[in-house]
């Protein structure tokens, strides 16, 4: 309690509490908007936040993460558009419940979860990071590698293409990472003769290629359809649930936040994810399991708490062993590193302040959006009536402001027009760009450990398997890269 007292002492000021209202203000519209998702918002964001201090730019970065889940739902429910991907499950019974007249019931429902599976899973990063940082003093340079080689194998496990594929994106993560200065010797490599390259590739200009440049190109080949939206409640009174809605609401909540909380902790797991097994299992334990797909608040209530209970606790690895367990906070690592803040236990020793701080203000993001979502939802879903040729140059124009003042020349920018068009190519041909990031996030830090490793085993690569920790890890590793390799038996469907 001292220490969240610490935290809320530092967010608790006006200028913090403007950050965290504008990220989980740009978190929400960002999640009604289809397509941008959050990861190409943080990496546009990144360069903005450069003349900040660290903790309020961590503190905005995460409030446009766990913001997006709020924002999407919205569109789910009304549209029947699936504004961020973790709200794809909602669109099945959300829907299908404004089509009954229940669509305050339905976003009044998602709302209170997820702010019921925020909390919570905020309270949970709160109790358990400060002992599991206090356990990764435990890992050297050998264990810390296979810790990060077996998060990157579920990460390619869990990846929504091939596994074959997820390894080929790690891969080309990794060899994009090598590319700038040697992290021993601070020799260039593989500049090939460029300047530019020198100091190796810069995340802005990388991310924001890949996610946001790739997506507008998207945007310019997909069809403008008119979309009509269910008008939402009025007043508040209209978002209450009926007794039976609540009833029926209650079991699903708590199910789908610790469903999602476990599974976020995990690498590749995240709110999608979540958000998927939370449908599925409350569809098998359901007693009207024919009412899915139909209007069932059950299917509304379970995926909407485990998809933000998913991304709280996608914060454990990142803040107890600067682990980054997706692509987005992959993005929230690189923002550490550029304020010159190495997430894990060694921050929680040295800048409690600015620890603390985070987790307080993951509450008051929560409070925020929960106030903030249901008195002004019929106003924001009016983002959606801006034409896409007005939308779209504004968003190019951004993206390219902000990888320019992150890298001061040029090449910064064509480096991104580049990789947008490789991002585009990617994507049309069912790759997951989310890896790519990752793996180059992790690929020095795996390189600087192996190394490390070797160095104090004089060379000796026996270094890897003489703990058993090491070895757990690497089975771990090699367990889940046969499960995913290991050949699907084909289902004979009867003629």
């Amino acid at each position: 309690m001292e220490n969240l007292i610490l935290g809320f002492s530092s967010v608790l000021t006006p200028a913090k509490l403007g950050y965290c209202f504008v990220g989980v203000f740009l978190g929400t519209v960002i999640g009604i908007l289809p397509g941008l998702g959050p990861l190409a918002t943080m990496a546009i964001l990144l360069p903005l936040t450069f003349k900040m201090d660290a903790s309020s730019a961590i503190i905005m970065l995460s409030g446009i993460y766990y913001g997006v889940a709020y924002g999407g739902t919205a569109t789910s429910v009304l549209m029947r558009i699936p504004g961020e991907a973790s709200s794809v499950v909602t669109c099945m019974d959300g829907y299908m419940m404004a089509r009954k007249g229940r669509a305050g019931a339905a976003l009044g429902v998602a709302a209170l979860g997820s702010f019921f599976a925020g909390t919570v899973g905020t309270l949970a990063v709160s109790y358990l990071s400060p002992p599991l940082a206090k356990v990764v003093f435990a890992f050297g340079p050998a264990e810390y590698t296979m810790l990060m080689v077996a998060g990157l194998c579920a990460v390619t496990y869990f990846s929504s293409s091939s596994i074959l594929r997820a390894l080929l994106m790690a891969g080309f993560g990794m060899a994009l990472g090598c590319i700038g200065p040697d992290p021993m010797t601070a020799e260039p490599r593989l500049a090939f003769g460029t300047l530019s390259l020198t100091g190796g590739i810069d995340i802005t200009a990388l991310a924001i290629g890949l996610f946001g440049v790739s997506e507008l190109l998207f945007m310019a080949r997909r069809k403008v359809e008119s979309m009509k939206i269910i008008a939402p409640p009025s007043h508040l009174l209209g978002f209450l649930p009926s007794r039976e809605e609540a009833r029926r609401s209650v079991a699903p909540t708590v199910r789908g936040t610790a469903l999602g909380f476990l599974v976020g902790i995990l690498p590749g797991g995240g709110a999608v994810f979540a958000a998927f097994l939370s449908y599925a299992m409350e569809r098998r334990l359901s007693r009207r399991p024919e009412e899915f797909g139909k209007g069932a608040v059950e299917g509304v209530a379970g995926p909407e708490s485990a998809n933000n209970a998913g991304t709280s606790g996608a914060f454990v690895p990142l803040l107890c062993m600067g682990l980054p367990a997706n692509a987005v906070t992959a993005v929230l690592l690189s923002a550490f590193m550029v304020h010159g803040v190495s997430p894990g236990p060694a921050m929680i020793e040295r800048q409690p302040e600015l620890f603390w701080g985070i987790i307080a203000s993951m509450y008051v993001g929560n409070l925020m959006l929960l106030i903030l979502n249901l008195p002004l939802i019929g106003l924001l879903v009016r983002v959606l009536e801006i034409p896409r040729a007005w939308l779209s140059p504004i968003i190019l124009l951004l993206c390219l402001i902000g990888v320019y003042s992150s890298t001061g020349d040029t090449s910064g920018v064509a480096m991104c027009v580049a990789f947008g068009f490789v991002g585009y190519f990617l994507r049309c041909r069912g790759y997951d760009l989310g890896i790519v990031i990752l793996a180059f996030v992790l690929g020095p830090i795996i390189e600087r450990s192996v190394r490390q490793a070797l160095t104090i085993s004089a060379g000796d690569p026996a270094i890897f398997v003489e703990s058993p920790l090491a070895i757990g890890l690497a089975v771990l590793a090699g367990a889940i890269l046969v499960a995913g390799l290991w050949p699907k038996r084909p289902v004979l469907v009867p003629t």
